[in-house]
């Protein structure tokens, strides 16, 4: 995993806009797979949706890094002294007005996780197998805003893995497999 993000590593970063900053966090944990949220259904926006934890930069926040890993330790209990940053995917803009920063990390095996039950109905790994199988995602089609979009879907037997989660995972899962 940290051949995948070398020291120095330049990613896309997009300017500032009038977009919402946001930064989520990227946690792979050896073993396990890289952790998802599934929203709890009474958060304001993308209520019920997979997500990574992650959220708002705000004006306090010395970096998308210490952002991400704020919002961890809010929404899932996530110590950051562990933690091994190792870098950053191309920022990501949401047709819903976000301009997200993926903040790619190491988490320790056997990490403790602690999903905070206002804002996290469940917490769970995509496995690294289901990241690396390079038969996922899927690209399906649907209606959106009066239009037919294109999107990707990860599979899982719980959830539906689909917007701006699976494209972070796309890039990431090419970066793993040495596409990116």
């Amino acid at each position: 995993m940290r051949a995948a993000f070398p020291a120095g590593l330049a990613h896309e970063s997009l300017a500032p806009g009038r977009l919402r900053q946001a930064a989520v966090l990227v946690g792979m944990e050896p073993g396990k797979g890289v952790w998802l949220t599934r929203r709890s259904a009474r958060m304001p926006t993308h209520a019920g949706q997979i997500s990574f934890p992650g959220g708002k930069i705000e004006k306090f926040d010395s970096s998308p890094e210490a952002a991400a890993l704020r919002e961890a330790r809010e929404e899932i209990g996530l110590d950051p002294a562990p933690v091994a940053i190792l870098g950053r995917l191309r920022d990501h803009i949401t047709g819903t007005g976000f301009h997200i920063t993926p903040v790619v990390a190491l988490l320790p095996e056997g990490v403790r996780l602690a999903p905070e039950e206002n804002e996290v109905e469940a917490l769970f790994p995509l496995p690294f197998s289901d990241l690396l199988n390079p038969e996922f995602p899927v690209r399906r089609k649907g209606v959106w805003r009066g239009g037919e979009r294109a999107f990707w879907v990860w599979p899982h037997q719980d959830y539906v893995i689909w917007g701006a989660t699976a494209e972070i995972l796309r890039r990431l899962a090419l970066r793993l497999r040495g596409g990116v």
